[in-house]
């Protein structure tokens, strides 16, 4: 049975009720992503005063960087319910219909992966999000007929970590667009610190910046490492986590200062060692580490490429000075044809 990454930025199973418990509840709670923040703030304001439901949303970027409680923000900003689904949920129209016809007035529903959408259920969004009417075909055959439904003026909130796999129509018809990036180590050290604070976890500021740093700029890791963290403290120390506590579980776990896990160091040590250090397709790296395609550049890439380890040229993935330097190897090779 293959077990999960701890680095890996997406939500567990056993890690649901730990998610809603360290969930900011308003933008203020809410730590990074200044700009966004700011602008939505500002967009919800409007929207309250004018008496309507807020624009539509598109929240795009890597998984476990605030998509999900930015959702559930503009729910509480609003007083209103959230309903949340997905888009492989959604397989057909009348699924989307019984979620719509219950919705109120400013209700917010929530889609992730909304990437996956089937473009069937997608197409009928459309005069949804722009009318807030739902069509529905009665009967079959020539007696067929289009019956509009009126729906309740809400807001439709999507997510995605593939912005670009959405359709242009789709795409045009959210108000507000917004990507979310990875967080700073200073934002990360923030959160630890707050997450910590709820959970009654006692930490000193070394640990809790040495934890940041090791969380690929991702809040939901940072919350996991200091959960791990926690339990090396309890059983090995007084409960309380210091520095020497912190390092220990972080060797022990197999993540080093940069936030690299075994699998990450396979890939760029794969490029380096086999391939010469690249230029070398993104195929031919899936089938020499044995893994998919999609799960190299959806989960590994993104975090290496923005920590610098991993460049994605036209003719192919090349590892970077400083992967060599981090693996101890020798730098010898340059690429100035890439440049």
């Amino acid at each position: 049975m293959k077990t999960e990454r701890i680095t890996i930025a997406k939500v567990l199973p056993q890690e649901k009720e730990l998610e809603i418990t360290l969930r900011p509840k308003t933008l203020d709670d809410f730590v990074g992503q200044q700009k966004l923040k700011e602008n939505l703030r500002v967009f919800i304001e409007s929207a309250k005063k004018r008496g309507v439901a807020l624009d539509h949303c598109l929240f795009s970027g890597p998984p476990g960087c605030g998509k999900t409680t930015l959702a559930h923000i503009i729910a509480r900003e609003f007083n209103t319910n959230i309903k949340v689904t997905s888009g492989p949920a959604l397989e057909k129209t009348g699924d989307l219909a019984a979620i719509l016809t219950n919705l109120q007035f400013q209700d917010v529903l929530f889609i992730d992966e909304i990437h996956r959408l089937n473009h069937i259920v997608e197409e009928a969004l459309y005069p949804v999000m722009e009318e807030f009417k739902f069509d529905i075909v009665v009967g079959q055959g020539p007696n067929a007929k289009i019956v509009r439904l009126p729906i309740a003026n809400f807001t439709l909130v999507g997510a995605t970590t593939r912005s670009g796999l959405l359709s242009a129509p789709f795409r045009s018809r959210f108000g507000i667009v917004e990507n979310l990036g990875f967080y700073t180590v200073d934002e990360l050290n923030q959160i630890v610190k707050r997450s910590a604070l709820i959970l009654g976890i006692e930490i000193d500021d070394k640990s809790s910046y040495e934890i940041a740093k090791r969380s690929r700029g991702t809040p939901r890791i940072a919350n996991r490492l200091l959960c791990r963290v926690r339990d090396f403290a309890v059983v090995k120390s007084d409960g309380k986590i210091v520095y020497d506590i912190t390092v220990s579980t972080m060797n022990s776990l197999g993540i080093d200062e940069y936030g690299l896990d075994e699998m990450d160091r396979k890939i760029l040590s794969t490029i380096i060692e086999k391939f010469s250090g690249g230029p070398v397709g993104i195929e031919t790296i899936s089938v020499a580490i044995n893994e998919e395609v999609d799960t190299i550049t959806d989960v590994y890439e993104p975090y290496l490429i923005q920590a610098g380890f991993l460049q994605r040229t036209p003719r192919g993935r090349v590892a970077t000075e400083l992967a060599y330097k981090h693996l101890g190897i020798k730098y010898t090779k340059l690429h100035p044809e890439l440049f």
